[in-house]
């Protein structure tokens, strides 16, 4: 009995320490596996983290017109002359078929007719074996983009390109001009055309002496990181003449003008000139030498050269009192009566403002008709002249009042303005074009 006894509790415990074995054993390979599968455990997490934290090693999706490039093969082109949508698109393989079928699509969008010679477009075609045609984009102007989605369900929508407005500052002194002065610091002359629109009615820019001065602290928009020709002048001076003219922009009642140091308004009554920043070529006289007559007659007016199709403006607000043509003097002529005092003369223009009649109501600087060259002319040109109570008088010498003045209420906030903005205009000691932090927004929207 006691050997069976013995027997069977020996076997017991071999069960039992069988049982501990494979326990152990069990253990043993969980633990084995944990420590060889936790540290791959840890560096994936670890990558997970530095991809959201930092993606400076992550490549950067790049796009363009709101598509992703990487994705397709990209062309850039310029619309050639006499080159259509039809054109270009059949030129990459696109079927007339779906070419008619996006034309009809854009109708509500843009008017494909309207694609024009000079402008830019850009194709995005599948990176693969049929290379078809996903995506045209044409570039309406620096701004704005028209895409047409040739698959799917043939979308067009317009876009936007990115804008960007950098505070730049000028200095300089003009020796002939002040379209050549801004050539000479690098700035693009179109400054010019913007300050002879804010002082065209207190400086002739026509008659300006070597040595006057301009300081301008300005806004240029910057689209894609390309310069454009849009300014915001945030302030400027002008030495003309030994007389000194401030442009301080300054907001009341709800409308933003420019005014001069004394808080009247540089819009006046009449502009000194009714087109942009070109040359006199003839002055008010009473006898000058005509070159087609080839005879010496008066002229009671001013020449201004400038390039056919160059617009031409009303110099003040008026009515439209005669519109012709002058087969022996003035070709095409506009005449406008501005009040019981002044007419206004404008001749041998190419053609008129469409929808311009006799009767028709005019704002000042609206554009009423095109520099030409037809009746007795040479060259193109516009030949302007002025009366006064019916006589004839020198144009350039007319008085213009300014319209409106900063109201006694708003002068205090308005000198504040001023004084801030002539400090400024006053530490420019640079002649060069550099950008320019020194002006605060806030200071102009006051």
């Amino acid at each position: 009995m006691q050997r069976k006894s013995y027997f069977y509790g020996m076997k017991n415990i071999l069960i039992k320490n069988k049982k501990v074995r494979i326990l152990i054993a069990l253990i043993i390979v969980v633990a084995a596996l944990f420590f060889t599968l936790y540290p791959k455990f840890r560096i994936s997490g670890s990558l997970d983290e530095v991809a959201v934290a930092d993606s400076a090693g992550v490549e950067e999706i790049v796009f363009k017109y709101g598509i992703p490039v990487d994705e397709y093969d990209v062309m850039y082109g310029i619309v050639q002359p006499n080159r259509n949508l039809s054109y270009i698109l059949s030129s990459h393989g696109v079927s007339l078929r779906s070419v008619h079928e996006i034309s009809e699509k854009a109708k509500d969008v843009f008017n494909v007719r309207k694609i024009r010679s000079g402008q830019a477009y850009a194709v995005f075609s599948k990176p693969d074996s049929t290379h078809a045609v996903r995506y045209f984009v044409y570039e309406e102007n620096p701004r704005t983009y028209v895409v047409f989605d040739l698959l799917g369900d043939k979308g067009v929508y317009r876009g936007e390109n990115p804008v960007e407005w950098r505070q730049k500052q000028v200095k300089g002194k003009v020796e002939s001009s002040l379209w050549l002065a801004m050539q000479k610091q690098e700035t693009s002359p179109m400054l010019a055309v913007v300050l002879s629109n804010i002082y065209g009615w207190s400086i002739d820019f026509f008659s300006l002496n070597k040595d006057d001065e301009f300081r301008v602290i300005y806004e240029q928009e910057y689209v894609d990181g390309k310069e454009l020709d849009s300014f915001n002048i945030l302030a400027a001076s002008f030495k003309y003449s030994d007389s000194l003219y401030y442009a301080i922009p300054f907001e009341q009642n709800g409308e933003k003008l420019y005014y001069g140091a004394t808080g009247e308004s540089l819009e006046g009554v009449f502009l000194k000139a009714p087109l942009d920043f070109y040359r006199i070529t003839s002055r008010f006289t009473n006898s000058r030498f005509h070159p087609v007559l080839r005879r010496y007659r008066a002229h009671h007016g001013v020449d201004y050269a400038a390039p056919t199709g160059t617009p031409v403006y009303a110099i003040a607000d008026g009515k439209v009192i005669a519109k012709g043509y002058q087969a022996k003097g003035g070709g095409n002529y506009v005449k406008i009566r501005h009040n019981s005092v002044y007419q206004s003369t404008y001749m041998h223009l190419s053609r008129f403002a469409k929808g311009l009649k006799v009767g028709s109501q005019v704002k000042q600087k609206e554009v009423i008709g095109y520099v030409g060259s037809t009746g007795l002319s040479t060259g193109p040109h516009l030949d302007f002249r002025v009366y006064e109570n019916g006589k004839p008088i020198n144009p350039l010498l007319i008085k213009s009042q300014p319209k409106k003045s900063v109201s006694k209420e708003n002068m205090p906030r308005f000198t504040a303005v001023r004084d801030s903005l002539a400090g400024l205009l006053s530490q420019m000691d640079t002649v060069q074009t550099k950008e320019a932090d020194v002006v605060p927004q806030t200071i102009i929207t006051q």
